[in-house]
């Protein structure tokens, strides 16, 4: 959000406006997406993987010791969290800013490691493809996660700090 708003020369008020926006957007995500995994309760893909033999699908083969990349989160896999929170703040940045250039972020968990995106589709795209890669998700969950973050942007954008000019009455 700092980036793309110092590469637009934004001024204060437009900056607080922005991060209010994506904070609004990154939290009523968070909220949607906890309340879909404990509607749904859909196991991840280690479960189903080790327990493939219960599924009575020939298609996925058990393998009772896969392990995901990393250490896989302790709640229900669908939808995807990353990807719905990515996708509702890139809606708002690209609502708000448009394109804005070559963007960047670096790594708390992996030190010296940044990345670097010129679109923010392609940012939320690397989003949904790393939680896939990881062993954490489905791609189906990943694009309902960013279906649902698009929404959630969209709606905060048109309904929330429009500013009085967006609220006021239209002429007759």
């Amino acid at each position: 959000m700092r980036q793309a708003a110092m590469a637009k020369g934004m001024d204060l008020v437009d900056c607080a406006r922005l991060f209010a926006l994506t904070s609004i957007a990154g939290n009523d995500a968070l909220v949607a997406v906890f309340d879909a995994k404990y509607h749904y309760n859909l196991w991840r893909p280690i479960t189903a993987i080790r327990n493939a033999d219960l599924t009575s699908n020939p298609a996925t083969p058990r393998d009772p010791s896969w392990l995901p990349l990393g250490e896989t989160p302790m709640h229900p896999e669908y939808p995807c969290a990353h990807c719905i929170t990515s996708a509702a703040i890139s809606t708002v940045l690209q609502s708000v800013v448009g394109d804005f250039g070559e963007f960047s972020l670096t790594s708390s968990t992996a030190p010296g490691v940044t990345r670097k995106w010129s679109r923010l589709q392609d940012y939320s795209d690397e989003v949904s493809n790393a939680r896939i890669w990881a062993g954490f998700h489905y791609r189906f969950s990943t694009e309902v996660g960013k279906d649902m973050g698009r929404k959630i942007g969209a709606l905060t954008v048109a309904t929330q700090l429009r500013g009085v000019e967006a609220m006021a009455e239209p002429k007759r």
